[in-house]
């Protein structure tokens, strides 16, 4: 029999399309389902930035481009980055991809070598790639616990034990998928002191929720002092602009830069042509949109926030960033019976019509946590209200 290799067999995926694939199913057969399991926005594209796509589509921009992206798209990029993070970034810095996802491995391809023990710390739990990647790329994973009672932070002291000769790559993600967690000045710096005394080890900065920050201003470590070298900022268009299906991501690391390219070179040679211009258009074009649209997420956060904890075994922190909640629901599986957060899960899919995600999707729960529940708040208030009614009354319904 054909037989697949140790990799493809272990690799992981993103659950969160995984549950969603069953709730459609579902909805196929007729169940009506309330969805918070997927993080997309549920806004059209600007029509400006549709406009700027058009207009490169009907002028003949078609085919293939320089692989980190079109000269003009890195100068945009390189603008974005230097307004938004508080540094000075170069067009010659910037690598430009389909989407953000792919400078995950990338960036773990280019620092670490196969079978050489080299280590990579990223968030636990964390968006689902993380641990995929670092396996599949083969070096070793190393999940930072997440702490609910830092608000979703880790603690630093657990990070200075976990870094060490083998340590190459340290993952941050801020706003944080799934909890929506944001750090803080001082932890960045902290980690920058902790960083600093490790030659080779460099910092993955995920910031692709860097324009849905609520309370505060978003801060990335790339601008703490002597951070900047070691630093991979990496965003992409799909959250702030609404435009997941564009695929159109970027990177900036002077030292890094030509390394990204060879890889970007190496499997989709280039970002799609037309949708670069529309990147430059987001990038470069009136921001209003993107204002409105992080203005309504941070109402409907304030929304599923005060409606989860009126609901009996339900605990919830207000997230500073990103779109999503991750509401502690331990005396919630209690109180209906169920021995963890995915059964709970399932049962709230098929007995409420309610879907979500658990701790389960985003990496090993971490001891003495609780258990979680991940929604997703890039739906409507009306979906917020319906879908929180669902579980408020499962739950009435459910308890012993």
């Amino acid at each position: 029999m054909l037989s697949l290799s140790r990799r493809a067999s272990q690799l992981g995926t993103e659950n969160a399309f995984v549950v969603l694939a069953e709730v459609e199913r579902l909805k196929a057969e007729g169940h009506a389902v309330v969805s918070f399991c997927i993080g997309q926005p549920d806004f059209p594209t600007p029509e400006h930035i549709c406009r700027a796509g058009v207009a490169a589509i009907e002028s003949g921009k078609h085919g293939y481009t320089p692989s980190p992206g079109v000269p003009a798209l890195r100068e945009a990029v390189a603008r974005f980055f230097t307004r938004t993070r508080g540094v000075t970034v170069t067009p010659d810095e910037v690598v430009c991809a389909c989407g953000g996802k792919p400078f995950i491995a990338y960036t773990i391809l280019s620092v670490t070598d196969h079978g050489e023990g080299h280590e990579v710390i990223f968030p636990n739990p964390g968006f689902p790639i993380y641990g995929s990647q670092v396996q599949a790329c083969g070096a070793v994973p190393v999940p930072l616990p997440l702490r609910e009672a830092r608000g979703f932070g880790f603690d630093l002291d657990e990070l200075r034990k976990k870094v060490d000769a083998r340590t190459r790559l340290l993952i941050l993600c801020s706003p944080h998928n799934p909890t929506g967690g944001v750090l803080s000045r001082a932890d960045l710096e902290a980690v920058a002191e902790i960083v600093s005394h490790h030659d080779d080890l460099w910092v993955y900065s995920d910031e692709v929720y860097s324009g849905l920050v609520y309370d505060d201003e978003f801060r990335s470590i790339a601008a703490v002092r002597g951070m900047l070298e070691r630093t991979i900022i990496a965003d992409s268009l799909s959250k702030t602009y609404a435009m997941t299906g564009w695929r159109v991501g970027y990177a900036a690391n002077a030292r890094l830069a030509p390394t990204l390219t060879r890889w970007v070179t190496n499997t989709d040679s280039c970002p799609p042509h037309p949708n670069q211009y529309a990147a430059i258009e987001a990038l470069d074009g009136t921001q209003e949109p993107s204002l409105r649209m992080r203005e309504t997420f941070r109402q409907r956060r304030d929304r599923i926030v005060r409606g989860l904890n009126e609901i009996a075994g339900v605990r919830c922190l207000s997230p500073g960033g990103a779109f999503y909640v991750w509401p502690n629901v331990t005396e919630a599986c209690h109180m209906v019976g169920a021995a963890s957060s995915d059964e709970l899960r399932r049962r709230l899919l098929h007995e409420a019509g309610v879907a979500v995600l658990a701790d389960v999707h985003f990496g090993t729960p971490v001891p003495g946590e609780g258990q979680h529940l991940r929604f997703s708040y890039a739906s409507s208030f009306e979906a917020i209200d319906d879908g929180l009614g669902r579980m408020r009354e499962f739950m009435r319904k459910a308890k012993r």
